[in-house]
Parts: structure tokens; C-alpha cells; sequence
């Protein structure tokens, strides 16, 4: 019997373990030490698994927390095979563990999900990356140097984040400085509280996400979407929709050939990988790399096996997991899509106290309609704020059909509620928006908590 360590089952990292579990797989939770508030955030399908043990990274270190894995895994009588990152603050826990118990490993890299690392170490592999400087202080001589050369606007965000938390477009220097203090200050939700601040040329162009499974360096891709980011509500980057890509797409392939190189240039050899892509007049360019599989709880999984006739990143990463000649048997691209669909985020235009939910029945009765899940905070007597980023999300719908007509009629009438506010009844909706999503500026923790994040 197989035994696999998952660190921080949080998000789309409880449906791999869900699939894992569905696979006769036993598991090991780990939590992070990084993960803080958001263990909570452990999708439905995951929340009454069994697990051989659940674990802390604590303070003794992880050779500590290895030989706790391998009590567990000697009096369970089972074979240890994989320690996979749940989530995104479990990747460095992931990493240092599957190490330390000679596991396929990426290896230990402290900073693996700085942003700042991330695109230096690209720059350095040949490839195109954005002109950046970081620092902890505004102050510091290579942030004042770029503000004072880079052509504005610019990105100013966390080094660490998801959701596109704190990251704001700003269109002068003293902006930029503004934004950089508040986020040396804030407390982030994925445990990188007093991390670093990058400040980023603004890219122009399309962004695409770009998914793959790795086993042993080669990399297969599972699925391309194309965002549909605009500004909304005060907010720079509010997402509408995820659109999936045909593999035969004229832009797939420099796609695909620059993410690899990325894979290669980052040393992520083995697991799930999620980048995100700037398809600029350029060519294509990193906005970041994430060390684990797409988020959103892997609610995305049933489209992506109604698109690809069979599988989904999930089974991939499973795959790459435990089955070396089922990970070669999948294609090193997925091919034609056989129906229509996309992941289409519920954005709130007004605030307000929910009266009721109804009117979400309607969203249900569309023709092409798979799937909706609402943030918990979206209940009767709660209150509605405007949606500026991942985290102030109504929620989101997937649409799935044979027919794309169908799919794009369903949208547009998604789109028109939105417009009308007649997503929920509102006892008494109000047209102003709030000071900090009229700046930008990033929701406080305990504001909203979501079902689905990252």
C-alpha cells in the first residue's frame, strides 16, 4: 500500500488528495508553518478524508517532521512514494520535506516563490523576463533607481501572494512609494507577513495561464486558459473569466516552448505547476510561476476532462505521483477540445445587506451551466461588497456544452445581471464604493474569507 504526503491540502491540494483517496492512495497531512489562517480554506470534498496522521511543521526543524512521517509510514506498514504541496504556502515545506526523505524532490530553494528570484533566475536562463527591483524598504538604492527610471504605470505587489492580492497598477512614483509601504505593513493570506516588495515594468498584452504536469523534467501540458482581467470596482486586475485554449491555437506553441523553458530555468523537475504568461508584442513574458496545481479549489477539473475527453491537471499530477506509465501515456499536449466551456467569475457591482439568494436560480437554469460555488461570506444577512480582486468574489460559475454558442449566450447573460445587480436581492444596495476598494488598496484579512482561493 502507497502512502503520499500532501503539505497544506488547502484549495485545489484537498481535491488531489481527494483523488489520491480515490485511488486507494493512504495519505499524510502536513500543515506548513506558513499556512495560518488559511487551513480553513479546505475544499468540501477533502474535509472528511481519512489521513494516516496530520503533522506540524514546527520550530525543531524538518528532519524532525521526517522522522515523524517515517514513524507514521513504519506503523502504518505502507510505502512512502510522494510528498506533493497542497497549496502555495506549503511549496517550500514540500520541497525541503520530499528532500529530506530522498522523494522525488525539486530540491530546496528558499526562495522559490519570490517573484523577484523568479524572474532573475529567468533573465539568467536567456529568457525574456520583466524589469523589476525589490526590496524591504522603499528606500532601499535599487527600488529608488527603478522608480526613478522606469516608464510609468507600474506594478507594485508582494513578492509572495495569491489572488492577486496587493497587486496595483500605479501611475507615479509617489503612488508607487504609497503602495509600497502599505504592503511592507500588510498581513498577507498566504503567510509571507513583512516579505519583500517588487516593483515590476506594467506589461502589455494578453495573459494566459499556462498548466503542466512534471515527472522527472518532462513536462506535459494539461491546459491553457486566457484571462479576461479588467479594472472594476477601484480594482486594477478583477478577473471575469478563465477561458480554455485549443491546443491548436496559434499562440499555444511559443506558449508552451517559453513555459518549459521556465520549468527548466526554475528547477521544477517534478509536480503540478501553474504560470501565469504576458503575451506581449514581445513575445511571451513570466508574471510569476506557481509550484503547485492551479487553484480555485480544482472546481475546473470536470470541465477540463469534458474538454480533453478524460483528464484534467489533477489526474496528471497524480499520474507523475505514482504511475510513471500512465504519465507517459498522456499526451505532451492535450488535443482537440470536444465540447465549449469556461470558468466565469461572479463580480458584485453593488454593496449592500443580502436579502436573499434567489435570483442566483437563474445563473442554475442556464443550458450550459456545470457548477457555481459562492464565497461563505454570500448569505442572507451578510453584507455585499464590490468585488476588487480573487478575495472579494461573489463566487464564480463554469459553463460546459457541445454547442460554444450556447456557452457565450449563458455569459452574456451572466454579465447582464451583474450589470443590473440581480445576482442577489439586496435590502438596501448603495452606490458608493468603499475608501479602500476605491483605492486599491488590499482587503484586510477578516473582511471576507472565500471557499476558493488561489
Amino acid at each position: 500500500m502507497s502512502t503520499v504526503i500532501i503539505v497544506d491540502p488547502i484549495s485545489t491540494g484537498g481535491a488531489l488528495a481527494a483523488e489520491l483517496h480515490s485511488r486507494g492512495i493512504k495519505m499524510i497531512c502536513v500543515w506548513s508553518s506558513e499556512v495560518g489562517e488559511m487551513r480553513t480554506h479546505v475544499p468540501d470534498i477533502a474535509k472528511h478524508l481519512s489521513w494516516l496522521a496530520v503533522l506540524e511543521e514546527g520550530s525543531d526543524g524538518i528532519e524532525s517532521l521526517a522522522l515523524q512521517v517515517q514513524q507514521v509510514v513504519s506503523e502504518s506498514k505502507t510505502e512512502l512514494v510522494a510528498c506533493l504541496a497542497g497549496g502555495e504556502p506549503g511549496v517550500l515545506c514540500a520541497d525541503a520535506l520530499s528532500s529530506a526523505l530522498n522523494l522525488r524532490s525539486n530540491g530546496v530553494e528558499p526562495q522559490r516563490r519570490n517573484k523577484s528570484w523568479q524572474q532573475k533566475a529567468v533573465r539568467a536562463a536567456g529568457l525574456r523576463a520583466t524589469r523589476e527591483a525589490s526590496g524591504t524598504s522603499v528606500d532601499d538604492a535599487c527600488v529608488q533607481a527603478f522608480l526613478s527610471s522606469e516608464q510609468y504605470p507600474i506594478i507594485v505587489k508582494p513578492t509572495e501572494s495569491a489572488g492577486s492580492d496587493g497587486v496595483k497598477k500605479c501611475a507615479t512614483k509617489a503612488e508607487a512609494e504609497a503602495h509600497f509601504e502599505v504592503l511592507m505593513h500588510a498581513q498577507h493570506r498566504v503567510g509571507s507577513v513583512g516579505a519583500a516588495v517588487i516593483c515590476q515594468e506594467f506589461l502589455a498584452g494578453d495573459e494566459y495561464v499556462v498548466d503542466h504536469a512534471s515527472r522527472d523534467g518532462e513536462h506535459k501540458l494539461v491546459m491553457i486558459w486566457k484571462y479576461d482581467r479588467r479594472p472594476c470596482n477601484g480594482g486594477d486586475f478583477v478577473l471575469f473569466s478563465m477561458v480554455p485554449v485549443p491546443s491548436d491555437a496559434p499562440e499555444v506553441a511559443g506558449l508552451v516552448a517559453y513555459t518549459r523553458g521556465v520549468l527548466d530555468a526554475l528547477s521544477l523537475k517534478h509536480g503540478a505547476s501553474h504560470a501565469e504568461v504576458m503575451l506581449t508584442a514581445d513575445g511571451p513574458c513570466l508574471v510569476e510561476m506557481n509550484c503547485r496545481a492551479h487553484g480555485a479549489d480544482g472546481v475546473w477539473a470536470p470541465l477540463a476532462r469534458a474538454l480533453t475527453g478524460g483528464y484534467s491537471q489533477l489526474d496528471a499530477a497524480a499520474d507523475a505521483a505514482l504511475d510513471a506509465a500512465a504519465f507517459e501515456a498522456l499526451p505532451g499536449r492535450y488535443g482537440p477540445f470536444k465540447a465549449a466551456g469556461q470558468f466565469t467569475q461572479l463580480v458584485s457591482r453593488s454593496e449592500g445587506t443580502i436579502a436573499s439568494l434567489a435570483p442566483l436560480d437563474a445563473v442554475r437554469a442556464l443550458p450550459s451551466f456545470q457548477h457555481m460555488q459562492v464565497s461563505v461570506d454570500v448569505a442572507v444577512g451578510r453584507r455585499l461588497v464590490r468585488t476588487v480582486d480573487l478575495f472579494t468574489a461573489m463566487g464564480f460559475a463554469i459553463q460546459c456544452h457541445d454547442d460554444p454558442a450556447i456557452v457565450a449566450a449563458d455569459v452574456a447573460a451572466i454579465r447582464a445581471m451583474e450589470e443590473a445587480g440581480a445576482l442577489v436581492e439586496l435590502v438596501e444596495p448603495s452606490s458608493s464604493c468603499s475608501s479602500e476598494a476605491d483605492a486599491g488598496m488590499p482587503i484586510k484579512a477578516d473582511q471576507r474569507v472565500l471557499v476558493s482561493v488561489q
